[in-house]
């Protein structure tokens, strides 16, 4: 094991500063210039990067230990490296605190995007009146965002990287100015309060999922003018025939669940009204109509909510698109989520059928312009002609994007579904 001493760089006229964040952990593997801590002065955040590629050894500081120029921080092991950039000595077995010219690539830290050679992390005391650290500013130029419109949520107002996608997930435009056609401004903050007055409070943090999808909704919200349609589909018959469907799918490992059944009732009104498979164009002036199904639906994880996607939809039937939500949902629940898993969706259901309630408004995943939800059926009284019969009604509720979707056109949409899942032969049309 080639064990090399990582040590503090010059960081200027700075003395015993403190650690505020340690970015990496024994045993993991560093590139040239990934962050591995990050102090705070009075004046300025800096990150401390790796000088070269390797692997954390062992970690020598802690949070809220005081570091110098020349303080040893971390061991790097470089070992098993092959290395074109192997790390330069000063004779004495220490690495000399150069940073290498290829800059990280903010496409690790945030989305796609081609690795930007020629960058390095700027001088630690150049920081000007944005509080935030190297590696959050070199993203931040990386993708065009302005940091100055950015609000930090970290330590003393320090801005973060999850501020930085929060604020990607929420403007289309990142690098809009404020006010920009597309972005939501000036919208006041909920003012803070201090709840310890009034009792005892505990701090929970967020899952990642619900920090990462908290920003989507948020944006979808603001941006879609949302309404909501209900109504009841029969499933008296339907529910027969699903039960011994599932009967005879317990044993090979699979479920038969009503959501099979929706996805396809689904499709059937799609194909019959076009406009709910759509997208508005950027410009607004226009629908991009799909033609090709491609279904999300909301499968419930213990860090929340996650929408995979299910594919060609109109070319399975009820007992294969069962077996695909039996072996994706595990998926989901294990943490086994890839980008693929939840992207190319035209439209989306949310089925609390299991849990209960009467009724609610799924927020349209945008740029979809409508979702289907779906709550518990109950047996009702419904009228034939000449008498009350039981029957096991469904309660559907359709959330549309008003700018694409009107009112008339909903509600056929949405009767549309509960015809088909009423007679189960339609679903084969």
């Amino acid at each position: 094991m080639a064990l090399v001493d990582i040590k503090v760089p010059n960081i200027g006229d700075f003395e015993n500063v403190p650690v505020v964040e340690i970015q990496v952990k024994p045993g993991d593997e560093v590139r040239a210039d990934d962050p591995l801590i990050t102090l705070e002065s009075e004046k300025a955040a800096m990150d401390v990067p790796a000088p070269f590629q390797g692997k954390v050894a062992e970690i020598l500081v802690a949070i809220g230990d005081k570091v110098s120029e020349g303080s040893t921080i971390i061991k790097l092991d470089t070992s098993g490296e092959a290395k074109t950039d192997a790390p330069t000595t000063n004779g004495k077995g220490e690495a000399k605190p150069e940073v290498p010219a290829k800059a990280e690539r903010a496409a690790d830290k945030i989305e796609p995007a081609e690795a930007k050679e020629g960058g390095s992390i700027p001088p630690p005391g150049d920081f000007g009146s944005v509080y935030a650290s190297p590696s959050v500013r070199r993203i931040a130029r990386d993708l065009d965002v302005d940091l100055k419109q950015i609000k930090g949520s970290g330590d003393k107002g320090r801005i973060t990287k999850d501020d930085v996608r929060a604020y990607i997930a929420r403007s289309s435009q990142p690098a809009a100015a404020p006010g920009a056609a597309g972005q939501t401004t000036g919208i006041p903050e909920i003012p803070a309060q201090d709840f310890s007055k009034y009792g005892p409070i505990e701090t929970k943090p967020m899952s990642r999922l619900k920090r990462l999808t908290g920003p989507n909704l948020h944006r979808a919200w603001l941006n879609v003018p949302h309404v909501t349609n209900s109504d009841e589909a029969d499933i008296t018959d339907l529910e027969t025939y699903r039960k011994d469907l599932d009967a005879a799918a317990k044993g090979k490992g699979y479920r038969v669940t009503l959501v099979a059944f929706l996805l396809k009732a689904s499709v059937s009104a799609l194909k019959e009204y076009p406009d709910v498979n759509s997208s508005l164009a950027p410009s607004k002036d226009a629908l991009i109509l799909k033609r090709y199904y491609n279904i999300g639906v909301a499968v419930d994880t213990p860090d929340g909510l996650v929408v995979p996607v299910i594919r060609d939809v109109d070319r399975k039937g009820v007992l294969e698109l069962s077996q695909e939500l039996t072996a994706v949902s595990a998926r989901m629940r294990d943490g086994k989520i890839t980008p693929t898993d939840i992207s190319g969706a035209t439209f989306s259901i949310s089925s609390l059928g299991g849990i209960g309630g009467t009724g609610f408004t799924p927020i349209v995943n945008a740029p979809e312009v409508a979702i289907l939800g779906a709550v518990r059926a109950q047996m009702k009284p419904q009228w034939d002609g000449s008498a009350f019969q039981p029957r096991l009604m469904l309660p559907l509720c359709l959330s549309y994007d008003h700018r694409v979707v009107d009112g008339a056109l909903a509600a056929r949409f949405l009767r549309k579904i509960c015809d088909a899942l009423a007679d189960v032969r339609l679903l084969v049309l």
